[in-house]
């Protein structure tokens, strides 16, 4: 496979995840921010709360990693 996406998971810093993607022969092409959000009801309304935003990087194999 020549691409492959990585979430930043919870507790891991983005630098960590990095990482991650570099012990697996991949490289960083492009950053993807998603907000993610909460349905709040209070009695006939509905609300979309953002909790938390989701990182996922989608990387691409080194080249030394796609000639093996």
């Amino acid at each position: 496979m020549r691409k492959k996406k990585f979430e930043v998971k919870d507790g891991e810093t983005i630098d960590q995840c990095l990482e991650r993607m570099k012990n697996e022969g991949y490289q960083p092409m492009r950053r993807i921010e998603k907000p993610l959000f909460e349905e709040r009801t209070d009695r006939s309304t509905k609300e979309y709360v953002p909790i938390r935003q989701q990182i996922i990087f989608e990387g691409i194999l080194t080249e030394n990693e796609q000639c093996e």
